[in-house]
């Protein structure tokens, strides 16, 4: 925690790292759900709309999407009519959820084990010319972004996993096992876009094992906050002041 690490030092994930992170990701979640006992399902979740057992349709839904071409397809489709005016994200997840609303969490689990690697390699077996197309993200604001297909593929799933593992740890009491190699990268990573979205002078302190020093030590604004909760502030399940009012994709 005593050495400060300057935004522009940060290195962008590579694919090769990306896939790595993707492949470890995807494990913690399997093992985080593999532990849930009966009473654990139908707790609510920080995601308001879905309990545990709607939120892991969801995760499974995500690995089955990106491991079938007819699968991320379907939900493609299937999304775009189920979004009614929302962002067509919000569709999709909505029939991933209801495509496995009538699984048990012995199948849930099951399907999450065959799916979870499954989704990682082919994530990162994606050609480049596909990958370095750009496609229209519209965000949970109401505003849209062009995104290329790699940052959909390499940092924003995995984040999004990444998260819901918070979630569900959360929702269920169970620890969150952090490291510093994996989740202190996907936090780094995060800490390196978020200072790019604002473009102002920070000093940034993040505590816990996926913590680090970030910024300029004289910046005006210096921020101190647990790790976790920074990510969970710039995603928008809790509320930030200042610079943490500067959101970023999950």
């Amino acid at each position: 925690m005593s050495t400060v690490t300057p935004t522009m030092q940060l290195p962008g994930l590579s694919r090769q790292e990306a896939a790595a992170l993707a492949a470890t990701e995807n494990r913690r979640v399997l093992d985080l759900v593999r532990s849930f006992d009966a009473e654990d399902w139908s707790r609510p979740t920080d995601c308001s709309e879905w309990d545990v057992r709607a939120l892991v349709c969801h995760v499974l839904g995500a690995f089955e999407g990106f491991s079938s071409l007819p699968q991320l397809l379907h939900q493609a489709v299937a999304g775009q009519r189920a979004a009614r005016g929302r962002p067509h994200i919000d569709g999709m997840t909505e029939v991933q959820v209801r495509d496995r609303a009538a699984l048990t969490p012995e199948q849930l689990v099951e399907r999450l084990a065959v799916a979870g690697p499954r989704a990682a390699r082919s994530r990162s077996r994606v050609p480049g010319p596909v990958r370095r197309l750009s496609m229209r993200e519209q965000l949970p604001d109401g505003t849209s972004e062009r995104w290329r297909v790699d940052y959909l593929l390499d940092v924003v799933l995995t984040r999004d996993t990444w998260m819901h593992r918070v979630d569900l740890a959360r929702a269920t009491g169970r620890e969150l096992l952090l490291t510093a190699e994996h989740d202190g990268r996907v936090v780094a990573d995060v800490v390196t876009e978020w200072a790019s979205r604002h473009g102002q002078p920070y000093a940034l302190v993040l505590q816990g094992p996926a913590g680090g020093r970030f910024g300029q030590p004289e910046a005006a604004e210096e921020i101190t906050i647990d790790a976790v909760e920074f990510c969970r502030v710039l995603s928008g399940r809790a509320d930030g002041a200042g610079l943490l009012r500067h959101p970023v994709p999950f």
